[in-house]
């Protein structure tokens, strides 16, 4: 794993909860995996007590689940989340990207286009990280810009989650192939010209795509750990 360093001088458990956030979400910590306060206060150098604010924070954000007497673990959801969190953001989005394009059409497109280019070298290089962050940027640009905090505050609720997600399971296949590029594309394409129907449809159909892979991508995962249960468990004896 790589090494967690500090930097910007803000408090100490807003530090530590941004650094842990951004571990989460570039899959430094597997999803479902176990976060060890002593292991993360260690290597900080600093005491359990901002490590378990962070955890704290993180919880109140979706990305980590405490459980009493047990520990905290990097959340994992369920089919159900998954659907719940995929309608959310097609209720959202399209409404943002139709704020922005009224409040600063000009601002959004800079931003987005911004994405976008660093969208192309990441894919050169299969970094599906690198590709996460922009994807994520560009999802994010529509709220930025959409001049209406509230629209942008509902966002944040899930937005950690939602980039956990794409970094772990679909921006591994999204570098491998230009599909979810193109799209990203196409839709940049529409929001400048002010095609909002179309839009909407396409980013509907983004965001299901994603939720489709999400949901097969957990499912095998499941599968993996059962037959891995399985081997340790042995042959039965009936």
């Amino acid at each position: 794993m790589k090494s967690l360093k500090l930097d910007t001088p803000k408090s100490l458990s807003q530090r530590v909860m941004q650094r842990l956030r951004q571990a989460i979400i570039d899959g430094e910590f597997a999803l479902g995996a176990a976060i060890s306060e002593e292991m993360v206060a260690n290597s900080f150098g600093v005491s359990r007590t901002p490590v378990r604010e962070a955890m704290g924070q993180l919880q109140a954000q979706g990305l980590v689940v405490i459980r009493p007497q047990v520990g905290s673990f990097v959340f994992t959801p369920s089919a159900e989340d998954i659907h719940a969190l995929c309608t959310f953001r097609i209720a959202l989005e399209p409404k943002a990207a139709e704020f922005a394009f009224r409040h600063d059409r000009d601002g959004a497109v800079a931003a987005i286009s911004a994405a976008i280019a660093a969208m192309e070298p990441a894919i050169a290089a299969r970094d599906n990280i690198a590709y996460g962050r922009a994807d994520a940027a560009f999802h994010e640009a529509l709220f930025a810009h959409c001049g209406n905090r509230y629209l942008a505050e509902s966002y944040q609720l899930v937005s950690g989650r939602v980039a956990a997600l794409r970094t772990n399971l679909t921006s591994p296949i999204d570098v491998r192939t230009r599909s979810s590029f193109d799209e990203h594309r196409r839709l940049l394409d529409l929001f400048a010209r002010g095609e909002q129907a179309s839009f909407e449809a396409l980013m509907t159909t983004h965001i299901t795509n994603s939720g489709v892979v999400y949901a097969k991508a957990l499912k095998l995962e499941a599968l993996k750990g059962e037959a891995v249960k399985m081997k340790m468990e042995g042959p039965r004896m009936d």
